[in-house]
């Protein structure tokens, strides 16, 4: 065989894609931080995602200091197609609260939300990146196609109960909740960013906006780390919270993490807290959706026979 036909077939063979849906091989968590990644979990999985965290808050202004805890639950299930999800996210908190002049304590559910979100736009779905058999340089360049992001949207609601202490309003109510995510895989994709637009309380006399960007790095097959913005503002409260921690894989459906928060910007209040978290998922009714790009028509026919027996025979063991 001649050094081009060689160089031709290995061009094919490093050319098969598989372009895989929502559910990944090894668990995908939100945790630890506090944005939402633009893939759902898949369709039928379902992925717990919780932890436990300590509190500090100290006001300049109103002189008081705070400590507390408070244990966070996020249920996300792969519902109906495979590009959907929805979510439960519920966050209780206590503190113990002290001035000069007085000691009080509250605590209460901080943060009920149900909602879903969406995948709208892949920029894998059916990309194949090209090898160019004469060009090493042109293989190693910069892609520029993974600055296009996968985005999604997000849509939920608030609900709240009366007298609750961490809310602006006595009165028991129920708030729209909006969100715009994006996410972008670089480098040789152990880098990850996402970015969370965000409009909630909507409807209310308090409306929030914020954002949430999140920056992601696989350090190896078990470590990754990350660090994080978030800010928010409204007339009832506005902060800007950085955040950064690492997780850690126990299997390929279990995961722990740890992190810590602090405001470095403002001191009314100033916040300080940490915590630890688990992620775990349960994907066995999950039935892997795929589509081979080997079957496309421009594609030689020896290749997508090829390609077709030996889906055939991945089936088979499965």
């Amino acid at each position: 065989m001649s050094k081009l036909k060689i160089l031709l077939v290995t061009a094919i063979c490093f050319s098969t894609h598989y372009n895989y849906a929502q559910h990944t091989d090894e668990i995908n968590s939100n945790r630890p931080g506090e944005s939402m990644s633009a893939y759902a979990v898949g369709k039928s999985v379902i992925q717990v995602e919780t932890g436990v965290y300590g509190i500090q808050e100290s006001h300049r202004l109103l002189n008081y200091n705070a400590n507390g805890y408070g244990l966070d639950l996020d249920l996300r299930y792969g519902f109906l197609l495979e590009k959907l999800e929805v979510i439960a996210n519920i966050q209780y908190q206590k503190e113990d609260f002290a001035s000069p002049y007085n000691q009080y304590q509250k605590s209460d559910f901080k943060q009920t939300v149900l909602g879903a979100k969406y995948l709208i736009y892949d920029p894998y779905k059916n990309y194949e990146k090209k090898v160019n058999i004469y060009s090493w340089k042109a293989n190693h360049a910069f892609n520029w196609h993974q600055l296009i992001p996968a985005v999604s949207i997000y849509a939920g609601a608030n609900f709240t109960m009366k007298n609750n202490p961490y809310s602006f309003s006595p009165d028991a109510m129920i708030s729209p909740k909006a969100m715009l995510i994006t996410q972008n895989h670089l480098g040789d994709g152990s880098w990850v960013f996402v970015t969370n637009i965000i409009a909630d309380y909507l409807l209310t006399d308090y409306p929030s906006y914020g954002y949430i960007i999140t920056l992601t790095k696989g350090i190896n097959r078990k470590w990754s780390g990350f660090i994080e913005n978030q800010g928010y503002k409204s007339d009832f409260y506005s902060d800007a919270i950085f955040r950064g921690g690492a997780a850690f894989l126990i299997g390929k459906n279990m995961q722990i993490d740890a992190s810590i928060s602090h405001n470095l910007i403002k001191d009314t209040p100033t916040v300080f807290y940490g915590g630890v978290g688990f992620s775990w998922r349960y994907d066995a009714g999950y039935k892997e959706v795929r589509m081979d790009l080997d079957d496309s028509p421009s594609k030689p026919k020896s290749v997508r026979k090829a390609a077709k027996k030996d889906q055939k025979r991945r089936d088979a063991i499965q």
